[in-house]
């Protein structure tokens, strides 16, 4: 089966259209066809479309996906839209790719590494960006990645943030983006007044949780920056990583000027865990069990279930399901208590307020930040460092069901993600599957009602034991 996701895009009122493979749908099966109707009335920015069903979208099928912003005010800003798209590509097939990891630990370096994709090209081979005197370009970032992170700096050009993950931000000065899986950002970059030289556009590739060889692990490409087709490129002495201004989500503000979202009705904790295996990617989880896809989709179990959509014990463990009353303000604390293993967290449905990010042990040398502007800024995609905590917000404005996850393939498909129920009983009055998605569960061999078993009330007979995982403490409180 196929499965597309639109990512970034909140789907309001039709969550069913949010292509989360097992989750929101069953997939397409082989030889159907399905359209995708996603309402961009209320959103705008840059995002993408990638498939979400099993190993498809780490094998290649991506794009981006731009929808202008109209806002006169913004549009004077710029004079030019260019797109910077960022792939890592496998050499085979990803469940191949899984069966050697099996062989391996996993921070040791597999056989095969990506290769880095540029606007769709091998990146030895970058196409050049044309630049004229004085002129300003809309720079849209995509990390289009499954697996690995990319810096972007552009010497001797001050970088404008504009924009991440679709919310328009106030203008603030970086020299550099650094991107996890799944970010995206937006930059003004004001061109040279002169002729004289051209520049090159750094693109690091790298990942810190496999042993790093050069040439191997970490990449160094340049995208040529060209003023005129004669002239020589300018170069600048390297600067250490920790001396660059990266852009920060805390220290951004939201150009529509969202306040903190508060008080909090529930905060809740979910912690990165894992059952290590002598060999290969451990199973992980975000909660007490890891994460798995059950016969009867979440969202049919909400939608047809009654009162009981309410109640935890109507979804399987292995969902890792949250139920969320309608318009409660929730914090999640995410927690990656690991020292070997960067995570990253992507929601579907939201993007949230990033609140504060500090160490999860005691004793640590690690700072506590806040946001340091007037509001926080808001992204659906954010990377959780070694030994850190974030905290953000969302308000639970989008009745629906909304797969959590880390967006690092391997690391979803070994069980890194949970489930928001978002206000089931506004869906039941307000949600309407479309009648082929249905059928093609029914084609697919799948139940569209009652429990994840198909069955009455809390009755999980039938259903595959879910994986548990002990570990750091992982809790759902009301704040009064």
């Amino acid at each position: 089966p196929l499965s597309l996701h639109a990512h970034g895009l909140f789907q309001r009122n039709s969550t069913f259209y949010d292509g989360v493979g097992m989750a929101t749908e069953c997939g397409i099966p082989p030889g159907a066809q399905f359209t995708y109707i996603i309402e961009t009335r209320d959103q705008c920015g840059t995002f993408w479309i990638h498939a979400h069903y099993g190993t498809e979208g780490i094998d290649g099928l991506r794009t981006a996906l731009i929808i202008h912003d109209q806002d006169p005010q913004l549009l004077d800003e710029y004079d030019e839209d260019v797109l910077l798209t960022l792939e890592d590509w496998g050499h085979e097939p990803y469940d191949d790719h899984i069966k050697m990891l099996q062989t391996i630990a996993e921070v040791d370096m597999p056989p095969n590494h990506p290769t880095v994709l540029i606007n769709g090209i091998n990146a030895n081979f970058s196409q050049p960006i044309r630049f004229s005197p004085g002129r300003r370009y809309r720079l849209r970032v995509i990390s289009m990645s499954f697996t690995y992170w990319f810096k972007v700096r552009l010497p001797g050009h001050t970088m404008q943030v504009i924009e991440a993950d679709g919310i328009s931000s106030r203008p603030s000065a970086v020299d550099g983006l650094d991107l996890c899986p799944g970010q995206r950002y937006s930059v003004i970059i004001t061109a040279k007044e002169s002729l004289e030289f051209n520049y090159a556009l750094n693109v690091t590739f790298y990942n810190d949780f496999i042993v790093d060889i050069p040439g191997l692990t970490t990449l160094y490409h340049h995208v040529p920056i060209v003023y005129h087709d004669n002239a020589p490129v300018k170069t600048y002495p390297v600067i250490e990583d920790h001396k660059v201004k990266w852009a920060d989500e805390l220290a951004m503000e939201p150009r529509d000027e969202l306040m903190l979202l508060e008080p909090v009705d529930h905060h809740i904790v979910r912690s990165v865990k894992a059952l290590p295996k002598d060999l290969g990617v451990p199973i992980y989880a975000f909660g007490n069990y890891s994460y798995a896809p059950v016969p009867v989709l979440p969202l049919f179990t909400a939608l047809t279930t009654g009162n009981l959509a309410l109640l935890p014990s109507t979804y399987a463990p292995q969902l890792n399901a949250i139920i969320l009353q309608h318009n409660h303000i929730v914090e999640l604390e995410l927690r990656n208590p690991d020292s070997v293993i960067v995570h990253t967290f992507h929601s579907h449905g939201h993007a949230f307020q990033v609140v504060e990010s500090g160490p999860v042990h005691k004793n640590s040398s690690i700072p506590i930040k806040r946001f340091k502007g007037r509001q926080p800024m808001r992204r659906d995609t954010i990377t959780l460092a070694l030994g850190q905590y974030v905290k953000v917000r969302i308000q639970a404005d989008n009745p629906g069901v909304w797969f959590q996850h880390c967006h690092q393939e391997q690391h979803n498909l070994s069980g890194l993600g949970f489930t928001l129920i978002e206000a089931p009983d506004v869906m039941q009055r307000t949600l309407r599957v479309p009648s082929e998605m249905i059928e093609f569960c029914r084609m697919l061999g799948h139940s569209t009602q009652g429990n994840s078993a198909g069955r009455a009330g809390s009755d999980m007979t039938g259903i595959e034991k879910p994986i548990a995982i002990s570990g750091s403490a992982n809790s759902i409180s009301d704040t009064v």
